[in-house]
């Protein structure tokens, strides 16, 4: 079963409330898809870090309805809106 992608950036934003989230579906298919999340909440942290919080918000459907998620994070400066 493939997963949406407003299903994916609901996920984000539950774990992550103040994320930018662009997803991308990369093969058309909903199974593929490309993901940027920027958030204040990366800010000080590895990529590692801020990929294990990505994966974390996605609630264990990585693997099984979400088959295949690019990801890329960036920090963002807590003082612009």
């Amino acid at each position: 079963m493939a997963m949406d992608l407003k299903e994916i950036e609901k996920l984000l934003k539950q774990s992550i409330p103040d994320a930018l989230v662009e997803i991308q579906d990369l093969a058309g298919d909903g199974n593929h898809y490309s993901a940027t999340v920027t958030s204040s909440k990366f800010n000080g942290k590895t990529k590692i870090e801020q990929h294990k919080m990505v994966y974390t918000a996605l609630k264990g459907k990585m693997g099984n309805e979400l088959h295949a998620l690019a990801i890329k994070t960036k920090e963002k400066d807590g003082s612009k809106n």
